[in-house]
């Protein structure tokens, strides 16, 4: 089997992500199943769990990073993917290859032809995952939720530590009490024989996450913290604050205030699997070498092109505001924003200021869920001042820059597809 044919495959098999299938009422019989055909390759190796309504991409990368720098041999299982669906599994922060990812995929296609039902996608994903760690024998896997938690693919192992970075609107109906349902949903990754790094501040849902009677629980502003985070060249120079020690003077090459928590609760999480404090050059070393495609990522300065696969309201005002906090804009503004359907493009659009923008142009990725791009512009054009529909990414980039002049700005957002259409298209031009 070769990659196009594994991702053929793959792509028969329901995505609930993009179905927008109801999540109540799941369980984890089936991947519990798919995964004891293959040799239950997630209890081969130790686990750091991750989940979050934002950050926990880039909390993951910077967990691997740091216990990657302190030599541990390390997986990672993130979602959704840029550009290639290689992406989502690495071992030491590098995608595995093409004829990886498709053994291991061939592999489940045999096993499927013995099953009593047909796995989603995200389960053969996940399950490709799990059987890359165990036959590379990671020393750790950092495995990021697909979405919530307690009934992901991914929530069938032990972890030895778990991660929950906040509580934010993201897959919810907004009816009262979502917050409740959200962390309930989340906490369902935590074990009572691991640890949890919690970066949630309410105290109103505390009781969700003890009631899973975690081993030991680090909190945001107790035991971890960000206690210095200033706006640096390339990114941001922090102090962190662990359950142990203090780290000072480090550089981050990633922009917005909003990524010195995120490196605040990695940190704590990678010491809490390690059980002791990190040598500062290895948390020096781990922070430096993180690289994120398409999270607030400069591709160009003249004129300045950003992309960032915010995809929700907390995420696009965390942009917003990297933007108008870290940057200086002499010239035009100018939006290429994209989404999905299930998304409040008014709340969306309001976070991310499109009746102060010069020009918003409304795209969509290729995305079984995407909201068309005459959808968007509708909600967009009551409040912006200029509005265009391009509904091919590629399209919108070439006409913002061929509006742009060299002291403007361009940032493309409103999703990870769109963000990473908008990156391959100007990578494919240079």
């Amino acid at each position: 089997m070769l990659i196009d044919e594994a991702v053929d495959y793959l792509d028969l098999h329901i995505n609930r992500r993009l179905t927008l299938e109801k999540i109540d009422g799941l369980s984890l019989e089936h991947m519990v199943s798919l995964l004891e055909a293959i040799g239950d390759p997630q209890r081969d190796f130790p686990m750091i769990h991750v989940t979050g309504t934002n950050g926990k991409g880039s909390t993951a990368a910077m967990i691997s990073g740091l216990l990657n720098s302190l030599g541990l041999t390390v997986g990672t299982y993130s979602s959704p993917h840029v550009s290639s669906i290689t992406e989502r599994i690495q071992i030491c922060k590098e995608p595995i290859s093409e004829e990886d990812f498709a053994e291991a995929v061939s592999v489940l296609s045999l096993v499927e032809d013995h099953l009593e039902f047909s796995p989603s996608w995200f389960e053969l994903v996940t399950a490709a995952a799990f059987r890359c760690f165990a036959d590379s024998a990671v020393d750790v896997a950092v495995v990021e939720v697909g979405m919530l938690g307690r009934f992901d693919a991914t929530n069938v192992g032990d972890p030895v530590v778990s991660v929950i970075t906040n509580i934010g609107y993201d897959h919810t109906d907004g009816e009262e009490g979502w917050q409740r349902k959200l962390a309930w949903e989340k906490a369902g990754i935590i074990r009572e024989t691991g640890d949890l790094c919690l970066g949630v501040i309410d105290d109103e849902l505390d009781d969700i996450f003890t009631a899973e009677n975690p081993k030991q629980i680090y909190r945001r502003d107790n035991d971890f913290l960000c206690e210095e985070n200033e706006l640096a060249l390339g990114g941001r120079q922090l102090t962190l604050r662990s359950q142990t020690e203090v780290y000072e003077n480090l550089f981050l090459p990633l922009h917005g205030e909003h990524q010195g928590n995120n490196a605040s609760i990695a940190l704590s999480a990678a010491e809490a699997f390690v059980g002791a404090a990190l040598p500062y050059e290895v948390v020096q070393s781990g922070l430096e070498d993180i690289y994120l495609p398409a999270r607030f990522e400069i591709l160009r300065n003249s004129p300045l092109l950003i992309v960032d696969g915010a995809h929700n309201p907390p995420g696009a005002e965390a942009a917003l505001t990297t933007l108008e906090k870290s940057f200086r804009i002499d010239g035009k503004r100018i939006l290429i924003i994209g989404m999905t359907q299930e998304k409040n493009a008014e709340w969306m659009t309001d976070c991310l200021k499109v009746d102060e923008a010069d020009l918003v142009i409304c795209t969509q990725a290729v995305a079984q869920r995407a909201m068309p791009a005459d959808v968007l512009a509708n909600v967009i054009q009551h409040v912006a001042s200029d509005v265009k529909i391009c509904k091919n990414p590629k399209d919108a980039l070439e006409f913002a820059m061929s509006e742009a002049e060299d002291q403007d700005v361009i940032l493309g957002t409103g999703s990870l597809y769109v963000a990473g259409a908008i990156r391959d298209a100007y990578l494919a031009s240079t």
